[in-house]
């Protein structure tokens, strides 16, 4: 068992301020609303957090790495219970040793109409991992904080729309979207951050592009 780090209580305690670009604000009446875990974990190499690579079969998000997630059902009672679920379905996480600390402001993705409340959580008795759906996801990944804020593992990567956001390249993935720019604002919030040069931005490669439609 481990204990929750400073970093990640400093990142709970500010979780409620942080702001919500107003693309993503949602709208009144509209939207699925859904949920995803943000777990954190003590990894054998150092922090780190789970991921998840979707499958190319999938109907949701095909090919992309995302948080575990997935929509609330009314039984669930709201999206700490959907969250854990999903992240039980799709990784076989034990949910019984996550803390869960804190939701962050929900966020709208027009795209899909989803309202996405972000659960942070930590994992205080980490369990075995794997592509427990294989239909929905292809691989599971505990990705190590440090990787992440290396400065050469981050660039901007353009839409063909003309939006650009931050990206990650880690563990044989291209973290884009809205996953990465949770990720983005949370290292940022959390203190973990270190600089790194927003001016290499990059193309949205294409087959990646494709998956997403």
């Amino acid at each position: 068992m481990t204990q929750v780090p400073d970093w990640l209580d400093t990142l709970a305690a500010q979780a409620q301020r942080t702001r919500v670009p107003r693309y993503m604000r949602p709208p009144d009446g509209r939207g699925r609303a859904a949920a995803v875990l943000m777990l954190f974990g003590e990894g054998p190499h150092g922090p780190d957090v789970l991921l998840i690579q979707r499958s190319t079969r999938g109907r949701r998000h095909a090919g992309q790495p995302a948080f575990p997630g997935g929509g609330v059902d009314p039984e669930d009672g709201g999206p700490v219970a959907a969250a854990l679920r999903e992240a039980e379905e799709e990784t076989g996480l034990d949910p019984c040793g996550v803390h869960v600390l804190c939701m962050l402001p929900e966020l709208y993705l027009s795209h899909s109409d989803n309202r996405v409340t972000p659960v942070v959580a930590w994992w205080r008795e980490p369990s075995a991992v794997h592509a427990a759906s294989p239909d929905e996801v292809a691989s599971v990944e505990r990705v190590p904080i440090a990787e992440l804020v290396d400065p050469g593992n981050r660039i901007m990567l353009r839409h063909p729309s003309g939006m650009a956001g931050p990206a990650f390249r880690v563990r044989g993935m291209l973290v884009w979207g809205f996953t990465a720019m949770v990720l983005d604002s949370v290292l940022r919030e959390g203190g973990l951050d270190q600089p790194w040069d927003p001016s290499q931005v990059e193309d949205l490669p294409p087959e990646v592009l494709n998956l997403a439609r």
